[in-house]
């Protein structure tokens, strides 16, 4: 059951943020039609004396939300009614999910009203703690009594012992509360306080009058019998209460003293074993005991033996509910293994880890931990202390994984789900415990529906006990005999492609990686000399094709060793036929591609294996991975032997194999995939939420690499020109020569296609002599404001390279966007902010006159943003070294006592030479602070150590993914990455800048179309960039829609008001939330939030023109012939474990008959609607989806880092449903498309095509990035076709890209025979598919060119294709 706390620590159980209903959403189980997450019947719980004999009944009505209690206490009532010879009890139980279900909550009124003695305990869900207090409070005052244990403020009000209540729960006053305040432990939580009390009970009840402390003792000796949860302390607890508060019990004393037994308490923390007498308190006695018991009778060699070390809860073995941890314990001690089981009845499990895990002399005792308790280390569900924790287990320094029983569902109800592990569940015991550092996910236990009992699950038992031994014998084996197996990618599959991963040099890194293992005294046999020359072994001949058996064969594997070896490989049959198959063999056996060095062998991962044929896999239900894939892991586990793999880079297939989203089964092709090797995982510490996914699914134990500091793109060629152009004529705009610069800068833009961006850009013929000089200005600041732009944003500049730490420019890239940000939460301003104020100037106001292109201003922003650069540059450089390399920071304050004598710090010297000298010191100095700590953070690269480190067997620091400009503490790299406390979201700060952008994009609309606002608007939700920004773009929705979130009693957001139509300002705008298949797995309860808030607006009784989305709702509700409330359906996403529209694997492919194709699957595909009211399932809603998406006027994206754009990655086009709208609209009209832009402080709103073009500036057509791309060579040639391929993904779903893209991009790459020549040598395949995107693009129609820029890619078409066969 839920992992309750029968001993001290009520578990806090949902805590965490939104409702559970919220997060139950889209949980589609094989239950009961409700919706409901769970089958269980609280009438199987209902318990009845026989015969009552003349004896005086009293009746108990308890609501729980741990079934552990719900055995034991029906065994309780049947001891009372088979032993007593003067009194019997009725009663009836409820988990308190099943208050979810109408007729269960009409039972429960009804028998509360009945009820003598009402129970209550853990009810930490809002929606539901609600329900609770509407049922009870009625009847409170005439119920015998009324006992609640620890649970939300408002159900602890109801607490009636006698004269004992608790009327001031949750506010200051109340003795109780005072009393705890002064004994609170620090960092405690609630639980370790009640306990606390419990043991000073004495001194609080002589504080308390007479009668009052005699009640106040009955709440308190109830609270210990509940706490020691097994039926003889149930049984005794009911009978306490009913002959002190049941009347006719009390008046005639059927319940003489004698009768009822004192508590029976184990201690509160130890060491137990199944088989031992007693409750052990330090390691040393008890491993001595282990010496002369155990480890005789089980054949454990005791001194050569590894130590697993675990957590457990004590409520499951004081209601001797216990039998899955026994089994583990027997399944570890039969592989060989010591055991140190430990438990605990406070929440704050880091005491077990301090006091038990180390022995006298201090010396740790274990090699790897498992917590089976399914909590964060310290705090429970309720209140985390999360840096406490990770402190502990640095200390420790031993892997920690955190497996968990089922909660919520039963075993059945788990194995028929797609989605697994019930959501509430993951917000709980997945994602906080992740923070603390914690990996493998494994599910231990299930429960039995009838019993509430948990059953231990063998085959994962059995898989989580040979998960620890292998992260144990890490550490104990020597590092010249580790095997470790280096898995690199190939997508798509095509030779030109081997080796991909985001921002990352691939081969390059593991070159580096090589070296560094060999310095550990790892056997990594020959290394070659360079990087190319490890490429040429990996690939032999980098010019050959997958098809051809070029790629290096490091093992032939036969069909009968693959049977033997693969147990499940009967089951890939039904996809792929019989093996070998076509897929990675050659006709007779499976092909292993790879080569080995000594004891590490660097393997490619063999492809999806749909990529002939993708339509296939959109269909199949049961898609599995192909021969090929097995086989290559089966090779790595069984033959190489590898102690451990290291997947390289963002990102493989492995963990997006089918199978449940959490919560693997046996079944699952993730988990018989990667089995029972350590998976280390070197993952973009920009992409927290796929990372997420690799941990929970393949139990990686990611580790961070730093992404590719951004640099200011720059001007080049025509829009250089112009720049330079723009500077003469501030010089000499009143002079006679003003006017016809004017007139330059007019055509020079024409030519530069920048007349798309500025709407009123006068005609190349026009006078400009007529124009006043007021109006001159205005001409040529649009254009300067244009060129800014292009020049200002950022791009990645080059790859990355595991273990090279920064130069001093890439530092200053980084550190240059970090203070450009204002940290009000860290009391620092930016520093154009500080700048602004020293000429007494708003940044803000800047920035909009800039924008709307007033000269003085646009140059203005410019001088600020030069005199940002150099100041930070000035900082930078005295802490490089002759290389131009970062390794130690000077400290900046040391540093400003030496130039006393000398005269200014130089950052102050830098903003004093550009006329910026009277810059705020004490703005500046935190500001300095803060950035040389950032600076610290930035060169303090642990990729390298953090690998080492995990290879040994140690623990990995956790820390935070996401962009390290917006929040720093993503550095230094080499952490085990974590998402973010999904509860937390969306903060106050991302409400106040999702405003900013709604209100953005609404003038712009109203301005655009007359004063009139738009009715409808669809958006795009992402899981990582509501990671980042702490929930932007779900706030923008909720903006949109007017209505607010709010924090209940214990700061979870799950709350929501509307706004009033009066302080809104505007009409309320209907949306369409499209989610993202990861959105959907980290953050099912924001979804729930989205729907209520809609559902909310829809009901409020407003004006039709105030009101778009009640005026839809309607429209809809006629015409589909539903519900208001299910016409109001707005929320949607994938399918249970599907992800993407795969609009972009056709593109890739080119095997997308016509643009209806696409529509019809993006459709398909994300047509399956969250509903707040079912919580239980994810339907298919095809009607409202499509009549939802018909009355959409504008469609909006937000991007929010400077390393992933529009043309950066595949996923933005694919869920772009602009042109799917527009073939559902009755008018055919395309709707206006949007993007928001805050990656700098100056939050934009543009339209699709104005950011397509901006980004096509920035990088495809941008020397900066394409000469710092081929740089890296043979990966740097796939990067730029691939931006070229998604500007292509574009045209086919928004129609977004201007003909001069496609332009200018043929005479940069394919006009220059030069440029042709580098792209073919460097990477021939990457350069192929060039070419035929170009063609593609032309024959669909998206690219209008000459027939000689037709005829030379044709003919180009032929030579890289002959010179790739080799002919």
């Amino acid at each position: 059951g839920a992992r309750a706390v029968a001993t001290g620590a009520p578990a806090r159980l949902a805590a965490p943020a939104a409702s559970v209903a919220a997060q139950l959403s889209m949980v589609a189980t094989g239950g009961p039609a409700t919706g409901l997450f769970t089958g269980s019947n609280p009438a199987d719980r209902h318990v009845e004396p026989d015969e009552l004999n003349g004896r005086t009944k009293f009746k108990v009505v308890y609501v729980v939300l741990e079934s552990q209690y719900q055995s034991s206490m029906t065994a309780a009532c049947k001891r009372i009614n088979a032993q007593q010879e003067n009194v019997a009890v009725e009663c009836s139980g409820y988990l308190l999910e099943e208050l979810r279900d109408a007729k269960n909550y009409e039972d429960f009124k009804r028998e509360v009203g009945e009820a003598d003695i009402f129970i209550g305990s853990l009810i930490f869900v809002q929606e539901l703690a609600d329900k609770v207090v509407e049922a009870v409070e009625p009847h409170r005052d005439s119920m015998s009594a009324c006992i609640v244990f620890p649970s939300m403020p408002d159900v602890m009000r109801l607490q009636k012992v006698g004269s004992f209540e608790m009327k001031n729960a949750g506010t200051s006053k109340g003795g109780l509360s005072d009393f705890m305040k002064k004994n609170k432990p620090a960092g405690a939580t609630f639980e370790d306080g009640m306990l606390k009390l419990l043991r000073a009970l004495p001194k609080v009840l002589k504080y308390l009058p007479n009668d009052k402390a005699k009640d106040a003792r009955s709440f308190m000796l109830s609270f210990q019998y509940w706490l020691g949860g097994s039926p003889e302390n149930l049984e005794a607890m009911l009978l306490n209460v009913a002959s002190k508060y049941v009347e006719p019990i009390a008046s005639k004393d059927l319940l003489p003293e004698s009768v009822i037994q004192d508590p029976r308490l184990i201690p509160d923390r130890g060491i137990w074993h199944p088989v031992a007498k007693e409750i052990f308190v330090d390691a040393d006695s008890y491993l001595d005991w282990y010496r002369r018991e155990v480890a005789p009778a089980t054949g454990i060699d005791f001194d050569s033996a590894p130590t697993v070390g675990i957590l457990l809860q004590k409520s499951h073995i004081n209601t001797k509910d216990d039998g899955h941890y026994v089994s583990l314990i027997q399944e570890l001690e039969a592989m060989g293994a010591k055991v140190v089981p430990t438990y605990s009845g406070a929440l704050d499990f880091s005491v077990l880890v301090d006091e038990y895990f180390y022995n006298s002399a201090g010396a740790v005792v274990v090699d790897s931990v498992i917590n089976l308790t399914g909590f964060a280390l310290v705090g429970g569900p309720a209140k985390q202390d999360h840096p406490r924790a990770v402190e502990c287990l640095k200390k420790l320094d031993r892997p920690y994984l955190c497996a968990l029983p089922l909660v919520f569902q039963t075993f059945e109800e788990w194995k028929d789900s797609e989605l697994g592990l019930h959501p509430v569940q993951v917000a709980l015991q997945v994602a906080l415990p992740e923070i603390d550092g914690a990996i493998e996910p494994i599910i231990f236990a299930g429960r039995d529906g009838l019993t509430g009992r948990s059953v231990p699950l063998a085959d994962r038992i059995a898989s989580l006990s040979q998960r620890a031994l292998k992260w144990a014998n890490l550490r104990r084996k020597k590092n010249a005999e580790k095997k470790v197996a280096v898995t690199i990618f190939s997508f798509p599959p095509d030779k030109g492609n081997v080796g991909t991963a985001a921002y990352l040099d691939v081969f390059g890194s593991i070159y580096s990686v090589l070296q560094g293992l060999q310095k550990e005294g790892y056997d990594v046999g020959e290394i070659p000399e360079s990087t190319e020359a490890l490429i040429d072994s990996v690939l032999h001949d980098k010019e050959a094709t997958v098809a051809s058996p070029e790629l290096n064969v490091e093992y032939k594997m036969t069909v009968e060793e693959y049977k033997s070896l693969t147990p499940w490989a009967g089951d890939l049959e039904e996809n792929w036929g019989p093996p070998p198959g076509q897929l990675n063999s050659d006709g007779q056996n499976l092909l292993v591609y790879g080569k080995k060095f000594g004891n590490v062998f660097i393997g490619v991962q063999p492809s999806f294996g749909y990529e002939g044929d993708p339509m296939r896999l959109l269909f199949s239900k049961s898609a599995s991975p192909h021969h090929g894939f097995a086989a290559y892991y089966s090779y790595v586990e069984k033959v190489f032997g590898a102690d451990a793999v290291l997947h390289f880079g963002t990102h493989g297939s492995l963990e997006f194999m089918p199978g449940k989203q959490v919560g693997m089964s046996g079944e699952c092709y993730p988990d018989r995939l990667i089995h029972t090797i350590p998976n280390l995982y070197y993952y973009a510490a920009n992409n927290p939420s796929e990372a997420t996914i690799a941990k929970r699914r393949s139990y990686a134990n990611t580790i961070s690499y730093l992404t590719p500091p951004a640099e200011n793109a720059g001007l080049y060629k025509g829009l250089k020109e112009l720049g330079e152009l723009v500077a003469s004529y501030q010089g000499l705009r009143d002079t006679g020569r003003g006017a016809s610069i004017v007139g330059s800068i007019i055509a020079s833009a024409r030519t530069c296609n920048l007349d798309k961006d500025i709407k009123d850009l006068p005609a190349d013929d026009a006078d400009m002599t007529t124009l006043s000089l007021e109006e001159r200005d205005t001409v040529v600041g649009k254009v300067y404001a244009r060129l800014m732009e292009i020049e200002s944003r950022l791009l990645p500049c080059g790859l990355h390279t595991v273990g090279v730490p920064p130069t001093a420019e890439e530092a200053i890239a980084t550190l240059v966007n970090i203070a450009s940000i204002d940290r009000p939460e860290d009391k620092i301003k930016s520093l154009p902010r500080i700048i602004a104020e020293s000429i007494d100037r708003e940044i803000d106001e800047i920035y909009r006159n800039s924008d709307m292109g007033k000269l003085e201003d646009v140059a203005l922003r410019n001088e600020i943003v030069e005199a940002t650069r150099e100041a930070t540059r000035a900082l930078v450089m005295q802490s490089a070294n002759a290389d131009g390399r970062v390794e130690s920071v000077q400290d900046v304050f040391a540093n400003l006592v030496r130039s006393l004598g000398m005269g200014k710090p130089p950052w102050i010297e830098a903003l004093s030479q550009r006329g910026f000298g009277s810059a705020s010191n004490a703005d500046l100095e935190p500001l300095v602070k803060y950035l040389e700590f950032c600076l610290k953070q930035v060169v303090a690269d642990n990729e390298l150590g953090a690998l080492v480190a995990s290879l040994d067997g140690r623990y990995t620091l956790p820390g935070p993914g996401g962009d390290p400009i917006r929040n720093p503490g993503v550095l230094p790299t080499g952490k085990n990455m974590h998402a973010l406390d999904p509860q937390a979201i969306p903060t106050t700060a991302a409400c106040d800048c999702a405003k900013v952008v709604v209100d953005r994009l609404l003038e712009r609309q109203a301005a655009d179309n007359d004063g009139a606002y738009p009715e409808s608007i669809a958006f795009v939700l992402w899981g990582t960039d509501n990671i980042k920004t702490y929930g932007e773009s779900l706030a923008q929705v909720l903006w949109m829609v007017g209505v607010k979130p709010v924090p209940d009693s214990i700061g979870r957001v799950n709350k929501l008001e509307l706004i009033p139509l009066e302080e809104l300002g505007r009409p309320r705008v209907d949306v369409v939330v499209t989610c993202s298949g990861v959105f959907r797995d980290l953050f099912i309860n924001q979804m729930n939030l989205l729907d209520r808030a809609v559902k909310m607006a829809a009901e409020a009784d407003e004006p039709l023109e105030m009101n778009f989305v009640r005026k839809h709702a309607l429209e809809q509700a006629e015409e589909l012939g539903c519900s208001l409330r299910d016409a109001a359906t707005r929320v949607f996403s994938n399918a249970a474990g599907s992800y993407s529209a795969n609009v972009g694997l056709a593109i890739e492919n080119g095997g997308w008959e016509d643009e209806a194709q696409l529509q019809e699957q993006y459709l398909s595909r994300k047509g399956f609607a969250f509903n707040a009211d079912k919580p239980g399932m994810l339907e298919q809603q095809d009607a409202v989806f499509k009549s939802s998406l018909s009355r959409v006027d504008v469609t909006f994206q937000n991007l929010d880092s400077s390393e992933i754009s529009l043309s950066d990655v595949s996923h933005y086009f694919d869920s772009d449903p602009t042109k799917v709208v527009s073939g559902l609209r009755k008018d055919g009209k395309k709707p206006t498309a949007f993007v928001a832009d805050t990656t700098t402080a100056n939050a934009q709103v543009r339209t699709l095509s104005e950011t397509v073009r901006l980004d096509a500036r920035t990088k495809l057509l941008n020397p900066k990035f394409y000469e710092g791309m081929l740089k890296s060579g043979y990966e740097g040639t796939r990067e730029i076709t691939k931006r070229l391929r998604n500007t292509m993904g574009w045209s086919a779903t928004a129609g977004a890209v201007d003909n001069f893209v496609y332009e200018d991009a043929n005479d940069v790459f394919i006009k220059d025979p030069e440029m042709q020549k580098r792209l073919l040598d460097t990477n021939p395949n990457a350069f192929r598919d060039m070419v035929t995107t170009f063609l593609e693009a032309n024959g669909r129609g998206y690219w209008d060119t000459s027939e000689e820029n037709l005829d030379r890619l044709r003919q180009l078409y032929q030579e890289v294709d002959d010179k790739i066969e080799g002919m």
